[in-house]
């Protein structure tokens, strides 16, 4: 079992002197940095001018400069733009201005682990990762809990690397909750494999194969959204709650019996087949070529397929329903 880091095991003594940079002040950008700067230490950002996440920094009291200025001012540089941005943030802003002993964070180890940026050899590089969206790591930590993290050092040129992620995972209040330590490729390898098999892609084509079948067979699309869309989030509030068996005691024993009966012949030996060439094409690096060059040639497939999508009759359906739903606080 994965070894756990709470508050009382770690001081963070270490960055008591030291000036944090955070990189964006979006959704984990703002909650790190407030975090932090409640705990104590000296935040400031890095941030382009003009834009609305500056007028909001600056709106809220945080100490802003321009990315160079920043970068330049810190000891540890954290990367909370998103992920498709910061290798050119790092090569345009931050690379020239790195000196020895400086600490590079990240949130997620993409960049990293597929070798968008390289850093050089006199500097730290270091991962905290909370489990949550941004917004619930400021919630919990205003109200004295924390959201679990995840931490790793990718290299540790000043000896205190592991300290210093410990630490910075502490301000932010994750070590309230606990910590657990992993690896760049661990991290990276298992969160995309997470989302695309599971998350996000496995259960988006869960849904809409569910909702075609029952539509070509005839029945209501208004039914057969609420049976294989609306519904799922009841089965996993309690999944997310206590577990597998938890969600099972509380369904009936007509819905369990066809879990465990029929389940297994939807995830079939060809489906587990295609998750590990899934997961190989992760692990081999083709999805990460692939996304980098979709994003260099301006998204073409990504932006089409969102919009095939954003044009299925479960999101008609579904946009009509959820107004019966004010309980929901739809978008649409």
């Amino acid at each position: 079992m994965a070894k756990v880091y709470y508050d009382s095991e770690v001081n963070m003594d270490i960055l008591k002197d030291k000036v944090i940079a955070i990189l964006g002040y979006g959704s984990q950008g703002r909650a790190h940095s407030n975090n932090l700067k409640d705990s104590g230490l000296k935040v400031i950002l890095g941030l382009r001018p003009g834009g609305e996440s500056w007028k909001r920094a600056i709106e809220e009291g945080m100490e802003v400069y321009e990315i160079e200025t920043a970068v330049q001012k810190a000891d540890i540089i954290m990367f909370l733009f998103p992920d498709t941005e910061q290798a050119q943030v790092y090569k345009e802003k931050v690379a020239s201005y790195l000196s020895p002993y400086k600490a590079l964070g990240f949130a997620h180890g993409f960049n990293i682990h597929f070798n968008q940026i390289v850093p050089p050899p006199f500097v730290d590089v270091f991962m905290v990762a909370p489990k949550g969206p941004g917004p619930l790591v400021r919630q919990l930590y205003i109200e004295g809990k924390g959201v679990p993290a995840l931490f790793a050092v990718y290299q540790d040129y000043s000896k205190n690397c592991r300290d210093i992620a410990l630490s910075y995972a502490k301000g932010i209040g994750a070590t309230r909750a606990g910590v657990l330590e992993t690896t760049f490729k661990e991290e990276t390898e298992t969160d995309l494999f997470g989302e695309q098999v599971v998350l996000c892609g496995g259960v988006t084509a869960l849904i809409k194969a569910g909702f075609e079948t029952l539509i070509e067979a005839g029945y209501q699309p208004e039914v057969a959204y609420y049976e294989c869309l609306h519904e799922l989030k009841l089965i996993v509030d309690l999944i997310n709650q206590g577990g597998i068996n938890f969600m099972r005691r509380a369904i009936s024993d007509t819905a369990k019996y066809g879990d465990v009966t029929r389940g297994p012949r939807i995830i079939t030996e060809e489906t587990r087949k295609e998750m590990k060439k899934i997961l190989k094409e992760i692990q081999e690096g083709i999805f990460a070529r692939e996304w980098i060059l979709e994003n260099q040639v301006g998204r073409p497939v990504f932006n089409a397929l969102l919009k095939q999508d954003e044009e299925h009759l479960i999101e008609k359906v579904g946009k009509v329903l959820r107004k019966m739903m004010p309980w929901l606080k739809a978008p649409d």
